[in-house]
Parts: structure tokens; sequence; C-alpha cells
């Protein structure tokens, strides 16, 4: 088997301790850095390198690290998984999304766990299932972004053969499965990488510390270090899509990005392998040029979270107007309608949160509406909250139903988070593992000291370190055989079948969305092909002068609503959900 290893930092030697035994491996006189050798191996075998002499450290590359990141890497040999199910050919248009965390997912917590459950996702119409990251990190418990080693799996889930095994039951079932990477940081604890070369650059500068080093020197052995990790997502494990993590964080300056880069490469690999890859960004920039074509000048991503939709539709559902939800406070029904209808709310427009000019704009007729995420809750939005809490702790069923049907019913690619379906009664918080008690108590105090200063008693900040916060955080599947949560999960099936049924419903025409609302009575109605969505938001019933052409039909109500009649004025309950088709 080749072993082989960038490692610029040794002086003299590198050796490969195999299973207790060292050998000297040879520089590589045809890639400066590199270092090789030839020594048979077989699946499972325990290895490391050691530089100069050095302690003996776990692979960069590692696929997989049975004791965690500060233990010794094991050789996998992914040619010994017998794939029973090909991928499906799922496209972007006509998807439904389900963020999902293994941890909490199941009271187990493990991917075979998660697999079990899939059946369930399959029934609610969901097509393709987010894994939120699965590098290892030090500990069990943890969200998954302070990873350590992007080419493997975390080894409490189940490690690679576990993920081979969820992703073959999804593809089984019909559903895509999509993976959150992250290429902007790593870890605080566990990260080796630095030891073998310049993988971090002091010319920039993040919220983590040393920035990844994308465009310094020695940055195109970093580069392909990331590609590579990701396409091997792709390529060995058949994943068929990567959600970017904060691609607005990466530091890259070099003229050709590692963004386009990647892009070019993915999509390389879907022509090789006939199947539908793709990457959805996640971007604070408001910039449609994260997904314009790279033939047009863009970044040649395939879509990207819309945060701007979901700030708009959650100051309308909650009041809230702190930190970057009050650019949005100031008329939520105008930056609901704004962002159905235009994508961003800030497309140039002024950010009094940032103070300054934010955004650009989205050309609606060449951009297809599907380039583009929307929701009404993520991990971020929930788990960055002071407690964790869902939409569903402070909004009634109703209000939760009309959130649904704009997300579901909307231009944008929907996307669900686990539980959300059926209301979850649960919270989600932010719990960690970390294993240094110095990071830990660091974690702690931080968490405490942010939302103390928003107001909260400290007392009341749950604490991440504790095993019970995560606990907490795990879904009670048996809520949903209880109203309103019932009766939550039977409207989130419906509309998913309408939006699979209903081609106005994947109608990628950005430019043909027509809204009107009202800002004091709290409705918006828009319109998409021959069908008619209509949300009252207020708790008193309005009247809405929509026209008729004698052929409307209800196809879905949370509340008993009638078609309007011959006069074209509908009349919508309080906290309710109407879609009318007139075709």
């Amino acid at each position: 088997m080749l072993f082989e290893v960038w490692a610029p930092s040794a002086r003299d030697r590198v050796t490969l301790e195999l299973n207790g035994t060292g050998h000297a491996l040879a520089r590589d006189a045809e890639r400066d850095g590199w270092w090789s050798g030839v020594v048979p191996a077989a699946d499972g075998d325990r290895y490391g390198f050691s530089l100069d002499g050095g302690h003996v450290l776990p692979d960069p590359r590692s696929r997989r690290l049975p004791d965690g990141p500060d233990g010794l890497s094991a050789v996998v040999d992914h040619s010994a998984y017998a794939w029973r199910h090909d991928s499906p050919r799922l496209r972007l248009r006509g998807a439904v999304l389900y963020e999902l965390h293994v941890g909490t997912f199941t009271p187990e917590g493990t991917l075979d766990a998660a697999a079990a459950r899939l059946g369930e996702l399959a029934g609610l119409g969901i097509t393709h299932v987010e894994l939120m990251p699965l590098c290892p990190f030090p500990g069990v418990r943890g969200w998954g972004y302070d990873g350590v080693a992007p080419w493997a799996v975390h080894e409490p889930y189940g490690g690679p053969a576990a993920l081979k095994r969820f992703t073959d039951a999804a593809h089984g079932l019909g559903m895509g499965v999509v993976l959150d990477v992250v290429h902007n940081h790593l870890g605080p604890d566990g990260n080796h990488l630095p030891s073998f070369g310049p993988y971090f650059t002091e010319t920039h500068h993040t919220p983590w510390g040393a920035a990844v080093n994308l465009d310094a020197p020695g940055s195109d052995e970093v580069r392909a270090y990331f590609l590579g990790s990701a396409l091997a997502w792709l390529r060995d494990y058949r994943i068929d899509g990567l959600r970017l993590d904060a691609v607005h964080a990466l530091a890259d300056t070099r003229s050709l990005t590692f963004l386009e880069e990647l892009s070019a490469e993915v999509d390389e690999l879907a022509r090789e392998q006939g199947r539908q890859h793709f990457l959805v960004a996640e971007s604070d920039l408001a910039d449609p040029r994260t997904t314009t074509p790279r033939s047009h000048g863009g970044l040649g991503l395939h879509a990207q979270w819309n945060d701007d939709f979901h700030h708009a539709l959650h100051t309308a559902l909650t009041g809230e107007s702190q930190g970057y939800y009050a650019d949005f406070a100031r008329a939520p029904m105008a930056a609901l309608a704004k962002t159905l209808t235009r994508v961003f709310f800030h497309d140039g427009t002024y950010s009094a949160f940032r103070g300054r000019h934010h955004g650009r704009p989205v050309d609606r007729e060449r951009t297809p509406a599907h380039r583009f995420l929307g929701y009404a809750q993520t991990h971020d939005q929930i788990g960055n909250r002071a407690l964790g809490d869902r939409l569903s702790a402070s909004l009634s069923p109703g209000l939760l139903a009309c959130a649904a049907t704009l997300v579901l019913t909307g231009p944008s690619v929907p996307m669900l988070f686990m539980g959300e379906e059926w209301g979850a009664g649960t919270p989600w918080m932010y719990f960690t593992d970390h294993t240094d008690p110095e990071l830990a108590e660091a974690v702690r105090r931080g968490r405490k000291r942010e939302f103390a200063a928003h107001g909260w008693s400290e007392d009341e900040v749950p604490d991440p370190q504790e095993a019970a916060t995560r606990d907490r955080s795990v879904l009670d599947r048996s809520e949903r055989e209880r109203d309103p949560h019932k009766r939550l999960l039977a409207w989130h099936r419906q509309l998913i079948a309408l939006r699979r049924t209903l081609p106005d419903l994947t109608d990628p025409d950005l430019g043909s969305v027509r809204v009107a609302f009202d800002e004091e009575a709290r409705w918006l109605v828009f319109r998409r092909g021959d069908l008619r969505v209509g949300v009252n938001l207020g708790k008193e019933p309005v009247d809405i002068v929509l026209g008729s052409n004698g052929r409307d039909r209800v196809l879905a109500s949370w509340e008993p609503v009638d078609a309007p009649a011959a006069d074209g004025l509908l009349r919508l309950p309080g906290e309710c959900a109407v879609v009318l088709s007139d075709g």
C-alpha cells in the first residue's frame, strides 16, 4: 500500500509507524514537501507519521480515527463496501431538504440509528437529507463545526462504514444526501495540521484565529487538500451534494478562487460519474455572483442559503427586532414580500445593523429560483439563541402552519430543520464536549457572558459542556402522535405533496412571482402561475380582494376556508394559511 504525506516542515526524515513498526519514507523527487513509501497494510491497520523523530501524529488525510483526533489513523479500504443502491438522479429544482444533526436526531446519536428513521422522511416527501458536519472532533458530543480531520467520519457516530450504510439506505428510499463541510477553519483542539506544514497563515485573521491558507506560500497544497476532501465525500461515500459553511469567511485573494476551483472539480466529477452533484453555499454577502455560472463570471456554486428570507419571516412571525433582525423589523411584511420576489432584502440597500450598504440585486430574468434555499429555522437560528428555543416555543400552531406554507410553497428550494415538521417542543441548544479543561471552561464562561450582556441571567444559560444539554436537545418522537404536533405533521405532508405534484410550485421563474400584502393587517398573498397562496399572521379574520374567474378551488387550508365568491373576496381566518387554484 502506498503511504504518502505532505510534510514540508520535516527537515531530515519522516517515519511511518504502522502497527508498532517504523518504516522510513523517502522524499518525493517530483513533489516538493512530499514523502512516500510502499508498505504492506490491510483495512483497519493503525498508523501515523513521525517527523524528525518527534511524536507520532495521525495522518492529515486520515480516513478513520478510531480513538479520536489525538489517536492513530486507521487504514480504510473503500472498495470493501458492497453498495446496494445507485444514487437517485435528483435535481435541486423540485427538492425539499431536511437539515439533520446525527447526534440528536435519535437518542442513540449514531448514523445507523438515524438511517433506521429515514423511512419517516421519505414518507414526508423529503428529497434530500442534509447532514450537519461529521468530521472528527475531541469528545463525543458537539455540533460538528469544530472538526479537525476533514477526510474522516466522527467515530462515535459510527465511522466511515456507518456513513456508507446511511447514504446507501437513503438512496434505497429515493433520497439524496447532502453533507455540511467546513473549509473556513478547523477546531481549536486536536488539530495537528500545523505540525506538518503551512495549512494556516497569519496573512489573514478570522473569528477563529489564523486563516486557512488559501493564498499565501504553500497554499497550492492546502487548496488541493481541501479540494481532495470535498471530492472524497462525493466519490467514496456517494454523497450527492455539499453544503459549504460560511464561504464569506474564506480568506482568498487569488485570481482563481478556491470556490471556483471546487465548483469546476465537482462539475467534472459529476460528468465522469453521470450523477447529480451540487454545492450549496452559506454566505453572508447577499451576492448573486456566488451562484452565477463560472461562464458568466460567477463562482459557479449551484445554490445558496438565503438568510434574508429567514430574517424577514422570523420578524414577521415573532416581532423580534434585536441584532440583525432590526433591519427587517421596521416593516416585516414588506421585507417578506421583497424576499419572495427579489430574493435578497439587502440588494444594495443600507443596513443599519452593519452601518453600511450591503448586497447586490438578483437578476430575476436570468437567475432560476432554485439557486436559493428558503427556511423558517436552521441549526444556527435555533441553537445560537440563549435557550435553543424553536419557533414552537412562542408561536401558535396556526402561525407555525403559516411559516410552513411560506417555506414549502415559496419560490426558493425549501429546507426544514429536524423536528420542525411536527412543531417539536424540544429545544436545540448549543452543546460541546471539549476534552481540554481550559477550553471547556472558556467556552462555558463565554457563552454565559454573551447572553448576560443581552439580559439573561447566567444561571438561565445552559452549560454547553453538560451531557444533559445535549440530551434535552434530542427529538421526542412521541409528540407526533398527539395534537397539535400530529396536525402540523399532516399539514407539512400535504404541502410537500402539493409541491411535488403542482408544476407551478417548482417554476424557476422568479420574475413571475407577484405579491400583495397589508403591513398593518398582517396578511400576504402571492401568486405562482395558477396558484395563489395566502397567509394571515394576525389574530383577527381579514377580507382580501383577490378577484375571481369562477374556477377557484381550495387545495389546502389550515382552518376551513371558502374559495373566493363571485366578488373575488377571500375571507381568511386569523393565523391561517390557504393554497388556492384558479386554473
